[in-house]
């Protein structure tokens, strides 16, 4: 619990940094793109844009600004919308659920195909399925988030009309983003579950365990799954900065409620507060999941936790 707590602690000083810092680089005045979220374009000019940066202390030193964030954050208080006035903590305790949600459920679909495609060519061992499974790998790694949730998209929802293309409601919203995002993370965990298990099936102890005569169901459930999970799980935890990453692209490709969209509209409107507090969300998200995937890996071979 306390490494747990001093990675949280690291990661909200990182980005909190890192987010204060590129968004101080980006060029424009933040006060008229602010003023602009507020009041629309035709509305702005330039005392509207000097009374917003008054009023939010845009015009003091940048210190005193990423000071002022920082104290707010150790008291449990991120601040509030720059454009929306609405406390940061309400709108992420929103869009948090959504985002949430759709990670278990990509991060577990892609599990289910990744694995179940490299276990099956491991244990079947058919020459053409394990080429069929590698070029397939190959094909959909070489392939980007938002050209593959495009092509998804223009198939499922344009042509066929099977699915919603966009927002969020009943459980067919889920279908395309966690789809896109699972089949990003699917190959990798196909190679791995395939390397993992061969070396496992070629092993002196499974050998051995062969050669005492015992079931080959009970030789693969006793000795070859849990080893070959160690490393298969190992990677799946590696693979969630792929997943934190892709849910960018993927909420505002597909306009799902959750942090990745709220993240670019934040950015876009130079919503300082709402970028720092997203940013952050997503990185203790990954930091969650990651410990999650330590503990598994610890359970599964517990000479690793020595």
């Amino acid at each position: 619990m306390k490494a747990l707590l001093l990675r949280m602690l690291g990661v909200a000083l990182l980005v909190g940094l890192l987010s204060f810092a590129l968004l101080q680089s980006l060029p424009g005045d933040a006060a008229y793109r602010i003023a602009a979220g507020r009041y629309g374009y035709d509305m702005v000019n330039s005392a509207a844009a000097e009374a917003v940066r008054h009023e939010l202390g845009l015009d003091r030193p940048l210190w005193q600004q990423l000071l002022a964030w920082l104290a707010d954050v150790v008291q449990g208080n991120f601040g509030v919308s720059l454009v929306s006035g609405e406390p940061v903590l309400a709108a992420l305790s929103h869009q948090w659920g959504h985002t949430v949600a759709l990670s278990l459920l990509a991060w577990g679909l892609a599990l289910l195909l990744g694995v179940g495609l490299g276990g099956a060519v491991a244990l079947l061992q058919r020459p053409a399925l394990d080429r069929l499974v590698g070029n397939l790998a190959l094909g959909l790694r070489a392939v980007p988030a938002f050209v593959l949730a495009l092509l998804l998209a223009t198939l499922f929802a344009v042509q066929w009309d099977w699915l919603p293309v966009a927002g969020h409601g009943d459980a067919s919203y889920y279908v395309l983003p966690a789809l896109t995002l699972a089949l990003a993370l699917a190959p990798g965990l196909a190679q791995t579950t395939r390397h993992s298990l061969a070396q496992v099936l070629a092993s002196p102890y499974v050998q051995f365990a062969r050669t005492k005569g015992l079931p080959a169901r009970w030789v693969t459930l006793r000795h070859v799954l849990r080893n070959a999970a160690v490393p298969v799980a190992a990677y799946a935890g590696t693979q969630l900065v792929l997943l934190v990453e892709g849910m960018v692209v993927v909420e505002t490709f597909f306009a799902w409620p959750g942090i990745g969209h709220a993240l670019v509209h934040a950015i876009v409107a130079r919503d300082v507060p709402m970028v720092q507090g997203t940013a952050l969300a997503m990185g203790l998200l990954f930091v969650v999941l990651n410990t999650a995937v330590d503990a598994l890996c610890h359970w599964l071979d517990p000479r690793s936790a020595r």
